[in-house]
């Protein structure tokens, strides 16, 4: 895959980012996501790739762009075939609000690679590299603790499992409290969270709980990129989804998806832009004179490349971000 295609997908995040950044804290999720679509779809629009969005704003009935199975990119007959998965604005609420933890997300990959995820709740379990292939969501919660401690070096009581704040987690938490190890809750962005176990001073080791199977991916892509592993379970909650599930083509419904199952190969790269300032990344940042700067990461698994990237944006030369 072309190493160039990197740095253009920082920019399709990075226009994400800034236009979404302008509704932080104005109390209106839906503004604040459909400005990221439109930041994100325009610049998608100046790739040379043959890409198609496997992952994104939901079905074609159901978002006007970004929708599963849209065309992306400016075809030729030698671009490269995409699986594309995107997150325009992971963590709508956290905009909203003015909370942390907001961040634009793409993930690409050769045609095939990347999971179809249905939109519906997943089973996650996510560590960094030092853990990687010592955890299991067939296993308790006290199992895998233990299993973390050892790989990790580290007493139970100093491991710290980050979960979305969300009442479906109660007796999750319950039993994490018991088993002796810390807990760090967040209310939206668990792609971001699942990212930061593979980040030492993030503070954060282990992800635990249910989430968004489309953001399962999505972080499986990243981890992919950093040595670490995540695994999951779909977990529907609707006849509807189950027959969703069965229309995709997926027979075990329940079974356990690993990270091959997810991500399939080694030519991946993900690419992210900080909306609000999370664990890894800091959000937008607006300065006098029109000017803008956004904080961005780039991985690919082929070579385990990580860049991080600061960026000044002259809004005054980019008429669509200056309003």
């Amino acid at each position: 895959m072309d190493r160039n295609l990197a740095l253009n997908l920082v920019r399709v995040t990075e226009a994400a980012a800034l236009q979404s950044a302008r509704y932080l804290g104005r109390g209106d999720k839906n503004k604040a996501d459909e400005a990221a679509v439109n930041g994100m779809r325009k610049m998608f629009d100046t790739l040379a790739i043959d890409g198609v969005v496997v992952i994104g704003e939901g079905e074609m009935d159901e978002a006007p762009m970004l929708y599963i199975g849209e065309q992306i990119g400016k075809a030729t007959r030698d671009s490269i075939k995409l699986d594309i998965a995107v997150d325009p604005l992971d963590g709508t609420t956290a905009v909203a609000k003015g909370l942390s933890n907001a961040i634009s997300v793409v993930a690409v990959a050769p045609r095939g690679c990347l999971l179809h995820a249905p939109d519906m709740y997943m089973d996650k379990i996510a560590v960094g590299p030092k853990a990687a292939g010592k955890i299991s969501l067939d296993e308790t919660v006290e199992t895998n603790l233990k299993s973390l401690s050892k790989a990790l070096n580290k007493n139970i009581s100093d491991i710290t499992v980050t979960m979305l704040d969300r009442p479906r987690h109660k007796e999750l938490i319950q039993r994490v409290r018991e088993a002796g190890a810390r807990i760090k809750l967040f209310q939206d962005g668990d792609v971001a969270a699942a990212i930061a176990t593979c980040f030492e001073d993030s503070g954060v080791d282990i992800l635990m709980g249910t989430g968004g199977a489309p953001e399962g991916v999505l972080a499986a892509a990243a981890l992919k990129c950093l040595g670490g592993e995540i695994q999951g379970r779909l977990h529907p909650i609707k006849e509807e989804e189950i027959e969703r599930c069965k229309a995709m083509g997926l027979d075990d419904i329940y079974g356990l998806l690993t990270m091959d199952h997810l991500v399939r190969g080694k030519e991946i790269i993900f690419a992210a832009t900080g909306i609000s300032n999370e664990e890894l990344l800091k959000g937008v940042v607006y300065y006098e004179n029109y000017m803008a700067k956004t904080y961005s990461v780039v991985m690919r698994a082929e070579t385990g490349t990580v860049r991080f990237i600061e960026a000044i944006h002259r809004l005054d030369k980019k008429p669509e971000y200056a309003k």
